[in-house]
């Protein structure tokens, strides 16, 4: 395990075999991803079924959703343990539909934020009773396989006028990063194979 207040991560927090399971819920299921960038914040479709401004430049990969319990079994205590020891504490009430995601040769995400966690950022959505009045508080990203190059997962640091892009030791099956949804990250271009992850994101009340 490896914390610091921006960031947690585990290395080989989940075993290939559960890795793979993961990956054969995606199988022959690949759509093309889309992304909500009017907003400058994720996210494609998911459990909010909406349509987006999309540009292609900022995202090339594929995904299927997933909303089986046995995933949320796997990755609550995970999330559970990052948010209480990385000294966050935040008020986290429940998961939105997990995202499988294949970036073949080429792919890449551009940096961006998952939500803002502010009450701006609240998601009204009535008959969505998972979501509704809450914001994105906690990201999390499980690597599912590591026999590609490239694909770095990266954040953007700020500090003192000056941005500097920061790679944790994060590229191992099986191993989990956490961090706060606000942060600013990227998915460097694949340069060999294909890169799967499984991606959840953590809700809540918004920050006072």
């Amino acid at each position: 395990m490896y914390s610091t207040n921006e960031w947690y991560y585990f290395v080989g927090a989940l075993d290939k075999k559960s890795c793979n399971k993961i990956l054969n819920l995606a199988e022959g299921k690949w759509k093309e991803s889309t992304v909500n960038v009017k907003n400058g914040v994720t996210d494609d479709e998911g459990i909010n079924k909406l349509i987006f401004d999309t540009d292609k430049n900022n995202r090339i990969s594929d995904i299927v959703w997933a909303r089986d319990q046995w995933i949320y079994d796997i990755v609550w205590p995970i999330m559970f343990q990052a948010n209480d020891q990385a000294g966050w504490k935040y008020d986290i009430r429940a998961a939105e539909d997990a995202q499988i995601t294949r970036y073949k040769k080429g792919g890449y995400y551009q940096f961006h934020r998952d939500g803002m966690g502010d009450h701006l950022s609240i998601y009204n959505k009535p008959k969505v009773e998972a979501l509704h009045g809450y914001v994105r508080k906690l990201s999390m990203t499980v690597l599912l396989n590591d026999n590609y190059e490239g694909g770095e997962f990266q954040f953007a640091n700020y500090f003192q006028e000056k941005c500097t892009i920061v790679t944790p030791e994060f590229n191992k099956m099986g191993s989990v990063i956490v961090f706060p949804s606000d942060m600013e990250h990227r998915v460097a271009p694949v340069t060999k194979g294909t890169r799967y992850s499984l991606v959840t994101w953590f809700i809540g009340p918004p920050f006072v």
